[in-house]
Order: C-alpha cells, then sequence, then structure tokens
C-alpha cells in the first residue's frame, strides 16, 4: 500500500523541485500563464557526439564538416548516451523527453542502437530516435525485437527527416520537389505499420522538414498528402547559417516565421493558436495540439477564448508532473488523485471537455479522431550565436538588438544537451555553433574513420 501510495501521488519531491528550479532559470519575458517550461516539463534534450556521421550531404547541414571523418562506433555511443542521460536525470528528474540525435541513427548496429534507447529509459528519458528514414525494415524490425526473438521495446518513437534539401537517398538522389518523396515518407510510415502488426510494437512518428525559399510554399501540400499516412507530429524548421558553410545558400531569411506558420495553416485546414501553449521563447517555437476528424482539424485550445486559457491553467496546477513516463494505470491513478485535490479545477476541465466535444462534432463519434501536433522550431545563425553566447558567458548583456534578441532565445531555450564534464546544460544552437568544430574535430581522432575503411555503410 505504500507504494501504491507513493506511486501514485500526482508529483514526487525530486521532479517537482528540478521542475521549480527549471522555472525560477527562464528570463522573466518567458515566465507567461502559457508557459509550459518548468510547469509539465523541463524541455526537450537531446544527444551530442555520439554518432556524428551520415550518408547525407544535405544543404544546409547543421553538423560541422568534421562530422563525417568519424566513425561509427556502438560502444562508444552506448557509453556517451549513458554519461550524457545519467547527468540529466540529475539535473532534471525523472519523466523528461530525449532525442537520440547526431548523424544518422541507422548507421548503429541495431544490438547498439537498442542499447542507446535502453539507457535512456534506464535514466527515466522518453526516447525519440532521430533519422533520415532511408533504412529497410529488416533492421527497424532488429531494433524492436533480440536474437532471441524477444520484443525489446512495447513502443518506439522516431522522427524521419523528409525534405528536397537533402541530397543521398535511393532512388531519388537529389529530389526537385516535396511530392516526389511522399513514396518515401509512405515507406517509412508502413515499415512500423507492418512492425506494429507483426510483432505488436507501436510506434510514435514525427515528420520533420527543412524550410527554405524554394520549398516554403510547398509545406500545404505536404501537410495534406502526408497527414494519414501515421505521422504524429509535423515539424517545420526554417534553415539557418549552422554548420557547414560549404553547404549553405544565399536568401534563407528571407522567409519569416509568418510565412512559414501561414503555409503550416493552409496545410491543416485552420487557424493554429500557437500562443495558448509556449514552449520556451515564442521567436524559436510555436506548437499546436489538435485532433484531425476527417479532413477537419481541431486545436485542443483556442488562444483566444478566456475559457479555454481557463482551462489550460488548470490543466498545468492538476495533471501529474511526472505522467510521461509511468505505465498507465499509474497515470490514472495520478490523475484521480489530483483531480479530488482540486474539485474546482476538475470543473473547469471538465467544461472545457464538453466545449472540445462539441468542436469535434457527431463525426468523432463515426470516424476515429486521430491526435497531431503541430511545430515550427527557428534555429539562430551560428555568427549570433557564437556572440550571444560569449557574453552571456561573461555576464555582459549587448546593445546590438539582433544579438540581444539572440541572448534572450537562448536562456529561454527549450532543447538542452548534457556536458557533465562541464556540469551544464547548453542550448542546441550553442551546441552546433560553437561546441561541435572542436568536439567533433576530437572525436576524428578518438574514432578515426580509416579504422571503418572508409567506406559508408547502408543500414539494412
Amino acid at each position: 500500500l505504500r507504494r501504491l501510495e507513493r506511486a501514485t501521488r500526482p508529483s514526487d519531491p525530486e521532479t517537482a523541485e528540478a521542475l521549480a528550479r527549471r522555472f525560477a532559470e527562464l528570463p522573466a519575458h518567458v515566465q507567461t500563464p502559457a508557459q509550459l517550461l518548468g510547469r509539465r516539463t523541463a524541455g526537450c534534450e537531446g544527444t551530442h557526439g555520439v554518432f556524428p556521421r551520415c550518408t547525407f550531404a544535405c544543404k544546409p547541414c547543421y553538423h560541422a564538416r568534421t562530422a563525417n571523418r568519424v566513425r561509427v562506433d556502438g560502444a562508444h555511443t552506448v557509453r556517451e548516451v549513458e554519461r550524457q542521460m545519467r547527468y540529466l536525470r540529475e539535473r532534471r528528474g525523472p519523466g523528461q523527453f530525449a532525442q537520440l540525435i547526431g548523424g544518422e541513427v541507422s548507421l548503429l548496429d541495431p544490438d547498439d542502437h537498442a542499447a542507446a534507447l535502453l539507457a535512456m529509459r534506464r535514466h527515466g528519458r522518453v526516447p525519440m530516435s532521430f533519422s533520415h528514414g532511408d533504412f529497410d525494415y529488416p533492421y527497424l524490425e532488429r531494433l524492436a525485437i533480440d536474437a532471441a526473438g524477444k520484443r525489446r521495446f512495447d513502443q518506439l518513437a522516431f522522427a524521419g527527416h523528409f525534405d528536397t534539401t537533402m541530397r543521398g537517398r535511393r532512388g531519388i538522389n537529389r529530389p526537385e520537389r516535396e511530392v516526389d518523396l511522399n513514396e518515401h515518407r509512405a515507406r517509412f510510415c508502413a515499415m512500423f505499420e507492418r512492425l506494429e502488426r507483426e510483432h505488436g510494437v507501436r510506434s510514435y512518428l514525427a515528420h520533420n522538414m527543412t524550410v527554405t525559399p524554394a520549398n516554403v510554399d510547398q509545406i500545404a501540400d505536404v501537410i495534406r498528402d502526408c497527414r494519414r499516412m501515421g505521422f504524429r507530429l509535423f515539424s517545420f524548421q526554417p534553415a539557418a547559417y549552422v554548420g557547414d558553410a560549404a553547404r549553405w545558400h544565399d536568401g534563407y531569411r528571407s522567409i519569416g516565421a509568418d510565412d512559414v506558420w501561414r503555409q503550416i495553416e493552409a496545410g491543416a485546414g485552420a487557424r493554429l493558436p500557437y500562443r495558448a501553449i509556449q514552449i520556451g521563447d515564442e521567436r524559436c517555437n510555436r506548437t499546436t495540439w489538435g485532433v484531425y476528424v476527417g479532413h477537419r482539424y481541431v486545436p485542443v485550445l483556442d488562444d483566444r477564448d478566456p475559457r479555454d486559457l481557463a482551462a489550460r491553467d488548470a490543466f498545468y496546477r492538476v495533471a501529474p508532473q511526472n505522467f510521461a513516463f509511468a505505465p498507465r494505470p499509474v497515470v490514472a491513478g495520478r490523475l484521480v488523485r489530483a483531480a479530488a485535490a482540486r474539485p474546482a479545477d476538475t470543473l473547469t476541465a471538465a467544461a472545457w471537455a464538453a466545449r472540445y466535444a462539441r468542436r469535434l462534432g457527431i463525426d468523432a463519434v463515426l470516424r476515429r479522431p486521430r491526435p497531431v501536433t503541430f511545430v515550427m522550431h527557428r534555429f539562430m545563425d551560428a555568427a549570433a550565436v557564437g556572440t550571444a553566447w560569449a557574453l552571456s558567458q561573461a555576464g555582459e548583456t549587448s546593445d546590438d538588438p539582433l544579438i540581444r534578441e539572440t541572448q534572450e532565445r537562448l536562456a529561454a531555450c527549450s532543447y538542452g544537451m548534457a556536458h557533465p564534464d562541464r556540469d551544464e546544460i547548453v542550448p542546441a544552437c550553442v551546441q552546433h555553433s560553437v561546441l561541435d568544430p572542436a568536439e567533433n574535430a576530437a572525436l576524428a581522432e578518438l574514432l578515426p574513420l580509416a579504422a571503418e575503411g572508409g567506406a559508408a555503410r547502408r543500414s539494412t
């Protein structure tokens, strides 16, 4: 009974302390009622220096030019993932979302890939593997099922990156239009459908797309064409001048955040109210949660409706802080206890549920609703990040508007990477703009590509 009581507490002291510390660290301009950081999550986390190499030659590429001089070494990957996740667990508590990211994750041997994911889970992370998606079903099956035929995971989360800036995909080395990649997007999703059908391993799939002036007007069609394929999240990243300068093109900054978001809204067929939930700085991230009922997209919250904003505030107060990693029966117990402790907030949530049911309409009974999240992440240019980070580290604030904005956005970053040796979690933009070149140069000496014969391995 004591174990049950502890397990179903809406928030454990460690998580509550980590989140309170996270919120207190945020700059004042993002400590708004909408802010999710420090209330329900400490933020997304990513790995670095674990497998920087990739088989593609994308334009742009956010990794340093030396990344492809580092061989993929499973033992190094698992060891580094273990070290970074242990540090994040100490700093941020359990139940946080973490990305197994670097170069191309499918270059890892499937057993090493699985070992890295299991290490992340051991440290209370909810892992997601990032890939260009150009691998075959036997690789995915071997990742999910061990040599003895035993299932390693009940669910896998993968983010597949597909867009016309990418070079090297089998069958379409240099795509000219986004529509030409749809069969590859569908093939990616079909592998996970097959995995669930044959082995009962469920999946959560995200779709990533780099946006440039050349493909911004194709975003809406990508969403319309792909929303039924099985993706649960569509993420769009306007290109930035980060990483390998040899792969940059002119004109990235000729498109703005509103240009991209209008295209996302056109594809979704609805207004996407991104101010109801804030994750970090609005200049970096826009997010809308919602549900498709047939072709109709219905956002969870309307940021113009005070009743919905009151429901959001009730959610922040009531929802368990550590529900992301727990089994469903435990989550249910936490929700029941949290609701019982705040009956007024429970009534507010019930009123929102009734309104949302009306918005969904009778179609939600006749058709299976499909939850889909839309996200835009705006990375920053390396030149600005380098200057801003140096000033921030020195405790100084710039008078230059661009550098000051960059400092503010870095201070509110929702996506961090662990550096246990420095006792620091750094923003991803700092990792790619400032730290990656030296880190990858050191890894090229530690893990020289020559030891792998210099040939790129295609995972099958």
